[in-house]
């Protein structure tokens, strides 16, 4: 049985398909359209996990949506009528977007993939989010918590699940409490990133590397605007923000006066901890209003971290058990992960890597499969690897092409020179396998570097990623030896560090060993890597420690600012070019800037010769 699950028409488009319940393919529309956060039809992703599977579409038993249309038609109809007259622009939008496209999904889907009207299936939005960690997860029951902007009209939502392991259980999700538009801890974050400076959806991210250097003073001012009681409901003064009737605006004039103007997209940010040794020089003013930007990302921060942490513990208070399940958008705010997993009631916690909306493709059709249909589960997603790979021969018939100097070496050797690259400072753009499902470089479309250089922060920021100084690394450690550098408990055994979804204190006699992946505070988000699940990554490491004393290398995702993560060669040999990058890695083939000479144009991406 084959079921295609698909998100679309909002931002992360993706596509996922599964073969008797077990994942075959997934991937965002963005890594084949190379539009950021793209939000329209997958064609690409629907044609690449086809592809992937060796079938057509006219094999497929169901194509399931991650919510239902209507449900949310009715929600933006009643919340803009509700509001004129200052929604009518927001209404005529909102009407014009929805008759054209959003509200006919299944139509699209008839048409675009010719399959008969009752293979479609819908599902709602936070039950795609539950589906898609409980049943990824390794656990038989858990507690269910989800947390995103919007759906239909749930934006947070609490429950429980079990499974059929194929022992007589019972697969079902049980979301019995909800929090409802406009209330939602998502919208409150996405503000906040709006009124620093950020894009909404895509610089949320942002404000957790900010916040590190603030201190939370404001969280008084944050709670005039969110209140959270003790049971872990939550309500927005709705007087302070105008996301439900506005088409660009997501705050007000009152959220202004309280917490002084916005700061411009394009305003320098610097700190006496940003720039130590450069800050004494620059405007007292500059520092100051950028020391009060990043006390205010601190505040909603640590806001949203307590936020999350409330309902965790409730939710162990009314659900119990030891397992605890989360998605949504908000479940990528790593910072309070690392919270829940150390100071949490629950033993266990599992996080779907895609947790924002393309990952509520794979849950669709997980519920599908589970729920609808009643299958037993015998999926776990151990890795996140799911996308795109090219054979040695099409990487090579690549480089050929562009008449590139290269050589192809076996692993053996080839993780020996690598690591003497590293040792020596250079950067490697790192290109392997399939490409990882989610918004995180995991290993196989990964900036490596060596974390022992304190200046690697710099270079890598400012040199090859051309983006904010504050911004943090991750560390990429081996499995084995995470307890010795992190101080969370169990790194060995723990779901979501593979995936980079947690934050760590960095051991205090590790912290000057990594200085290029400890950020500011002393913190880490880490990745653990098994060699099961990434082999010549795993090596790499390895070898790199055995060299040098310390597991661990520094790991970025391979993009410039602004683009998403790169899928083909040509995708990576654009972004080496175009950066300083100093040894692009394609498989077991190698090339080097020193061998290129000084002739190639970035604007063609292409080398063109000495």
């Amino acid at each position: 049985m084959h079921i295609l699950g698909i998100s679309c028409f909002y931002h992360d488009s993706a596509a996922a398909l599964l073969r008797d319940g077990e994942l075959i393919a997934a991937a965002e529309e963005e890594r084949f359209s190379r539009i950021k956060n793209d939000s329209g039809f997958p064609h690409h992703a629907i044609a690449f996990c086809l592809k992937e599977a060796g079938i057509s579409a006219h094999d497929l038993d169901y194509v399931v949506f991650y919510e239902k249309p209507l449900p949310k038609f009715e929600r933006i109809l009643l919340t803009t009528l509700s509001g004129v007259p200052r929604t009518n622009k927001l209404f005529q939008e909102a009407m014009a977007t929805w008759f054209s496209e959003k509200l006919w999904v299944k139509s699209h889907l008839v048409d675009k993939l010719n399959i008969p009207a009752s293979k479609i299936l819908f599902v709602e939005h936070h039950l795609s989010h539950a589906a898609s960690a409980f049943f990824a997860s390794p656990f038989k029951e858990a507690a269910i918590l989800t947390l995103d902007g919007v759906g239909e009209w749930t934006t947070t939502a609490l429950g429980r699940a079990t499974a059929d392991w194929g022992d007589g259980g019972r697969n079902q999700i049980v979301l019995d409490r909800e929090i409802r538009f406009p209330h939602s801890l998502g919208l409150l974050y996405s503000a906040f990133t709006a009124w620093l400076g950020f894009q909404v959806n895509n610089g949320e991210y942002k404000v957790m590397g900010m916040a590190p250097y603030g201190q939370p003073r404001y969280v008084d001012r944050v709670e005039k605007v969110f209140c959270m009681a003790r049971d872990g409901s939550f309500a927005l003064d709705m007087d302070y923000f105008s996301f439900h009737y506005s088409t660009t605006d997501t705050f007000n004039k009152r959220f202004t006066d309280l917490f002084g103007p916005q700061r411009g997209p394009n305003d320098v940010f610097m700190t006496d901890l940003t720039h130590p040794n450069g800050a004494g020089k620059v405007d007292r003013s500059v520092l100051e209003r950028s020391q009060y930007y990043a006390d205010v990302a601190a505040s909603i921060q640590s806001v949203t971290e307590d936020a999350m942490l409330t309902m965790v513990n409730h939710l162990y208070e009314s659900v119990g058990g030891e397992n605890l399940c989360m998605a949504g958008g908000v479940a990528l705010n790593s910072v309070a992960n690392g919270r829940i997993v150390r100071e949490g009631p629950f033993k266990r916690v599992f996080i779907q890597p895609a947790a924002g909306d393309s990952g509520g493709a794979l849950g669709a059709a997980l519920y599908a499969h589970h729920v609808l249909l009643g299958n037993p589960r015998k999926f776990v997603q151990e890795h996140a690897y799911w996308g795109a790979d090219y054979s040695p021969a099409e990487v090579e018939s690549f480089l050929r092409e562009k008449g590139l100097p290269y050589r192809e070496i076996e692993d053996d050797r080839l993780l020996d020179e690598l690591v003497d690259d590293l040792t020596t400072g250079r950067v490697l753009g790192w290109f392997q396998g399939r490409f990882e499902w989610g918004p995180r470089a995991l290993g196989n479309r990964s900036i490596l570097a060596d974390p022992r250089r304190e200046e690697m922060k710099e270079i890598v920021n400012e040199k090859i990623k051309f983006r904010e100084p504050f911004r943090p690394f991750a560390p990429a450690i081996i499995e084995s030896r995470a307890n010795e550098f992190y101080c969370t408990p169990a790194l060995d055994e723990n779901l979501i560090a593979r995936y980079m979804l947690l934050v760590s204190p960095v051991a205090e006699d590790k912290q000057a060993v990594v200085p290029a992946t400890t950020h500011i505070g002393g913190t880490g988000r880490l990745q653990t890597v098994r060699r099961d699940w990434n082999p010549r990554y795993h090596d790499l490491i390895e070898r790199f420690g055995q060299a040098t004393g310390v597991p661990v290398l520094l790991n970025t995702s391979f993009n410039l600012r602004g683009e998403p993560i790169v899928n083909t060669p040509q995708n990576a040999f654009n972004t080496f070019v175009g950066s300083d990058i100093d040894v692009l890695v394609l498989g077991n083939f190698i090339v080097r800037k020193e061998d290129m000479g000084t002739r190639w144009d970035p604007e063609v991406k292409g080398a063109v010769g000495e």
